[in-house]
């Protein structure tokens, strides 16, 4: 069993690696950062192979790719893991660069990916895709704006993959995580603000990356004839609020 991880460099993307290596995985981590695939690939070994490139540069994924050694192929599992959000600010006050890097990350990169990898899976009528989505994607929030509506669109892009792949044997599915910490989440959001981004988590018995790991782990290890959907997750800490109204 093969897998390719993106994001694969902290947080969740990690997480995710080092839980299907130890299941018996071959895990391909893809990532910017180098120095950090390479720490890791010295961590879990053989069994694992750093691929560093960008999702937002289609060509380099192209390349990445289509040269992957013959031993490290058919893949067989994408967790489609990349992505971020930047800032919380009001629409009309975000910086438009903010939101075309989550657009590009969040649902250009992922849908390459899928596209790069899902022919090889219908060939062998043999796969899994398990996209990383968030329950901002279901739910609004005051500064969810284009990270929301990014996430809104890896759910329906998740759901529609079902149908375009219905009579074969490949399985898709969206993780939707609510408060996560362990993870550079916030501050990324917070543009490098670790003090603003440590009150996101204060005081919560959040999720943590194992979790989801172990989440991935086990939407794999259901019987070939089981698709789970989708999966929303939140700590118990967090729960839903009453719907906001402005009064006069």
């Amino acid at each position: 069993m093969i897998a390719i991880v993106t994001g694969a460099s902290s947080g969740f993307g990690t997480a995710i690696c080092r839980t299907l290596v130890q299941a018996g995985y071959r895990v391909i981590g893809t990532g910017r950062r180098a120095d950090r695939l390479a720490a890791l690939a010295s961590e879990l070994g053989d069994n694992f192979l750093p691929l560093v490139f960008d999702i937002q540069d289609k060509a380099m994924a192209q390349t990445a790719i289509a040269n992957l050694p013959d031993h490290w192929q058919p893949v067989t599992l994408l967790v489609n893991n990349a992505g971020l959000a930047l800032g919380l600010g009001p629409a009309h006050q975000a910086e438009l660069d903010d939101w075309e890097q989550m657009i590009a990350t969040n649902i250009s990169g992922l849908t390459l990916l899928t596209r790069l990898l899902l022919p090889g899976m219908v060939a062998r009528n043999c796969g899994q895709i398990i996209n990383m989505g968030s329950i901002a994607g279901t739910y609004c929030y005051p500064g969810g704006n284009i990270y929301g509506a990014t996430k809104a669109f890896v759910k329906q892009f998740s759901l529609n993959l079902r149908a375009d792949l219905a009579g074969t044997a490949i399985r898709v599915t969206n993780i939707e995580p609510g408060l996560c910490g362990g993870t550079e989440f916030s501050n990324v959001r917070f543009h490098g603000d670790d003090a603003k981004a440590a009150t996101v988590y204060q005081g919560v018995d959040a999720i943590q990356p194992e979790d989801i790991a172990n989440t991935v782990l086990w939407i794999c290890q259901q019987p070939a004839h089981v698709n789970i959907n989708s999966i929303e997750i939140m700590p118990v800490a967090q729960t839903f609020g009453p719907l906001q109204i402005s009064r006069r």
